[in-house]
Parts: C-alpha cells; sequence; structure tokens
C-alpha cells in the first residue's frame, strides 16, 4: 500500500516558480495527462515527483462546471493566478460544490497546455480551507434547500392528537428502537409500532432511509399516522446519512407527518430543517408523538367536570330567561288582549249605532210587499188590494192598501175575514206584559 504523507502546502508564486519540497517519498504521482495536442507533456515535468504531487491552495474564480462533468476554474492568491482542471472521475468523488470565493487547498500534478503555453493544475483531490468538507457540504445544501422552499414553515404539518400507528425509520439492532418502543408503550399501551428498517450511517445508508420513508408513506389500511425517523448521536460523519438531499426530500414528500429525531440535542442535520417537527432525542420524539395515557384521562375528566358545570349554568340561566320572557310574554298578552276588547266594543257600538232595529226602536218602520218582499219606497208603486207587510220594532202588521196618494197616509185595512199579523202579535205582546206585571207586583209583595 502507498504511504500517505501529509499535505505539503505550495504558495502561487510569479512565474509560477513552486517551490521544492524536500522528500519525495508517499503516494505514486497519477498517469501523465494528455494535452490539448494530443502528444505527452513535457518530460521534465513528468519526472519530477514534486511536479506531479502538489497541494496548492488558494481561492477560487472563474469557476466552469462543463456539460460534460469537468470543472475548469482558476485558483489564485494576492499575487498570482493558476488554471486548475478537475475531471469527472475525480469531481464525483465531492462531497461539497465547488463555487467562486471558496478558499481551498488543492492536490494535483502539473500539466502544461501546449497549444496555449499555459501551465495547469490537473487537480485530483479538493478540500475547503478552514472548513471540513463535510461541514461545507451542509452549508451549501441547507442554503440551496432553503432557497428552493423546502424548510418553508407553511409546509409544517401538526402531528396527530392520537396516532393509532407510528412509523419509525431506524436500525433494526439499535438502542434507539428499544428506547423508542419502551417510551411510547409506557405512555400509550394502546399504540402500534410499525418498523421500516434502514442502516443509519455509512454508504447507501442515505438511499435506504429515504426508501423507508417511502414505504412507510405509501401505505394506506394500517399505514402509520406519523413517522419518526430516529438514530442516536455520533460525529458529523456518523450522522451524514440524514443530511442527504434524497432524505430531505423523502420527508417533505411523506404525506404523513415526519419527525427527526437525530443524534443528541446540539446535534443538527438536513432532515431536522425537513421535517414536520424536530426533537432534540429519540426519546423525546418519543414523547412527542403520543400522550401519556393518564395524563389524557385526567385531562379528560377535568374537561367532563367542566363540561357539566358549563351545562349547569347555562341551564339555569336558560330557566331564568325563560322565566323573564314568560312573565313579558303574559303581559303583552294581557295588554294586547285589552286593546282588542276595547276595540271589539268600539265596532260593536258603533255597528248597533247603525243597527236597523235602533231605527225601528226610535219609531220608524219598513214597510215590505209581501208578494216580492222588497221594501217599499214610492207608494206610486202600490195597487189597490195589494198586501203589505210592516216591520215594527216589536212585531208585524199585515195590510192591504185601499188607497195611495202623493201626500198624506195611505188607508189600509186589514184582510177580509182576519185580523192584521201586527194586531196579534200586539195583542199577544200586550199578554205577556200584563204577565209579567203582575207576576212582579207578587215578588214586590212577598
Amino acid at each position: 500500500m502507498p504511504r500517505l504523507r501529509s499535505p505539503r502546502e505550495t504558495s502561487l508564486l510569479p512565474f509560477w516558480e513552486l517551490e521544492r519540497r524536500e522528500g519525495r517519498g508517499g503516494m505514486e504521482a497519477p498517469p501523465p495527462p494528455q494535452c490539448a495536442s494530443g502528444g505527452p507533456a513535457p518530460a521534465l515535468l513528468r519526472r519530477d515527483a514534486v511536479l506531479q504531487d502538489l497541494w496548492v491552495r488558494g481561492e477560487v474564480s472563474n469557476f466552469r462546471h462543463h456539460s460534460s462533468g469537468h470543472m475548469y476554474f482558476d485558483i489564485k492568491d494576492a499575487k498570482s493566478l493558476l488554471k486548475c482542471v478537475m475531471f469527472r472521475e475525480a469531481n464525483r468523488r465531492l462531497g461539497f460544490r465547488v463555487e467562486d470565493g471558496l478558499r481551498l487547498l488543492l492536490r494535483g500534478s502539473l500539466i502544461v497546455y501546449e497549444r496555449r503555453g499555459e501551465y495547469e493544475l490537473r487537480v485530483v483531490e479538493a478540500r475547503p480551507e478552514g472548513l471540513g468538507a463535510l461541514f461545507l457540504a451542509f452549508e451549501q445544501l441547507k442554503r440551496r434547500l432553503e432557497a428552493e422552499g423546502l424548510f418553508d414553515p407553511a409546509l409544517k404539518r401538526p402531528l396527530p392528537l392520537l396516532p393509532k400507528v407510528i412509523g419509525v425509520v431506524t436500525s433494526p439492532t439499535g438502542a434507539v428502537l428499544h428506547d423508542i418502543r419502551e417510551i411510547i408503550l409506557s405512555r400509550f399501551p394502546n399504540a402500534h409500532l410499525l418498523l421500516a428498517p434502514a442502516r443509519v450511517q455509512g454508504e447507501g445508508a442515505a438511499a435506504e432511509l429515504a426508501e423507508a420513508i417511502r414505504l412507510l408513506s405509501s401505505l394506506e389500511e394500517g399505514g402509520p399516522d406519523v413517522i419518526v425517523l430516529a438514530r442516536g448521536g455520533g460525529s458529523l460523519e456518523d450522522l451524514w446519512a440524514f443530511n442527504e438531499e434524497v432524505v430531505a426530500r423523502a420527508i417533505r414528500a411523506s404525506a404523513v407527518p415526519v419527525v427527526s429525531a437525530v443524534g443528541h440535542e446540539t446535534d443538527f442535520t438536513i432532515s431536522d430543517f425537513a421535517a414536520d417537527v424536530r426533537a432534540p432525542t429519540p426519546s423525546k420524539a418519543a414523547e412527542l408523538v403520543v400522550p401519556n395515557r393518564a395524563e389524557l384521562e385526567e385531562r379528560i375528566l377535568a374537561l367532563s367536570a367542566g363540561l357539566r358545570r358549563e351545562l349547569v349554568s347555562r341551564f339555569e340561566q336558560a330557566a331564568l330567561r325563560t322565566d323573564e320572557l314568560s312573565r313579558r310574554l303574559l303581559v303583552s298578552m294581557g295588554a294586547l288582549l285589552t286593546r282588542r276588547r276595547e276595540a271589539l266594543l268600539h265596532l260593536r257600538s258603533t255597528l248597533e249605532a247603525m243597527s236597523p232595529q235602533q231605527v225601528l226602536a226610535r219609531g220608524y218602520s219598513i214597510t215590505l210587499r209581501q208578494a216580492t218582499g222588497a221594501a217599499l219606497r214610492d207608494p206610486d208603486e202600490l195597487r189597490c188590494g195589494e198586501e203589505l207587510r210592516t216591520i215594527l220594532h216589536r212585531g208585524e202588521v199585515l195590510s192591504r192598501v185601499a188607497s195611495t196618494g202623493p201626500s198624506g197616509m195611505p188607508s189600509a185595512r186589514a184582510p177580509e175575514g182576519g185580523e192584521s199579523v201586527g194586531g196579534a202579535r200586539a195583542r199577544k205582546g200586550a199578554r205577556e206584559g200584563r204577565g209579567r206585571g203582575e207576576s212582579g207586583r207578587e215578588a214586590s209583595r212577598g
């Protein structure tokens, strides 16, 4: 195995005079690159092991990522500038994105681009200066996804109050699963857990985590109401699977809320920002997704007691209000009936004043033609011998016309062989009056 020596930093000097370093052991130099003209690089550069294994640091400028996958950029400091190329095979291993203004520590070999007669650094390894590559990749991905709106608080969904099924994405062999299970079942024994096992670190772990989230989210019958994505503590490298873009997008695409519980309270991952709720630890996540049954029962009893008190109070208020309305209704109905009674009495008086009976009581009469029943208004309408019926205040008179004239009273006589109806009724009324008078006198004497 070739031995990796410590990085040797070379500053950029005018006229590309790179400082040679002592001791040429270490990694084998990469195969000599081909220049644009197709010929081999100058033999001098190819034979110099130092120039074939350089470390250069500076600031990136004029960065271009070609459609072929190759990267072209300049590395510069306050005095010098060196063109660099990083081929697709090398930049695939980068955990971060190269961009203008980024200060890098580059490892590579010096080559000559013969067509333009320029030196170039063929980069095989790049590290961020001052920051670790993983931390830089974390910050870059976080900024990009945040700009895309993936962490928008408006997208966050509330957790269900009492989930029937709780999905868990974690390692099936770790202590995290045991802790989550113990806490959830101790708080709410009726809860059901559904495990989607996945590796939580190492190569391919991010893809497994994303697939486990998609699997739980796709379940319709018996699927989870909430998903807990959990892992214990560790270094940034150990937690890196939870910083992958594929996991963040799987969280946001989930049909149910996702709780991210990765590492310790001080650890933050991309999944924490993408999730609907972040829990500082897996144990805290278990407490968040289910309520404590005893506390829930106590709260239900308190709410029930409060509800009963409120119902009793409202019923009493309604009863008082009903009594008051009943009293007002009775008063209103009495006043209304009094007004209606007075109106009816006034109408009765008016009708009685206009009644024909009242006119008859004042000595007037109504004469009708016996044959037709029509009221008599003009004596010229009569014929001699025609029978008439006269209505008085008390009784009627049946008569026959003897003669008529324009003035004076027309004479009338009773029909032959009989007595007038009015006379008969008059005599009957007189007899009844005398009988009442005698009864009254007898009563007075008594």
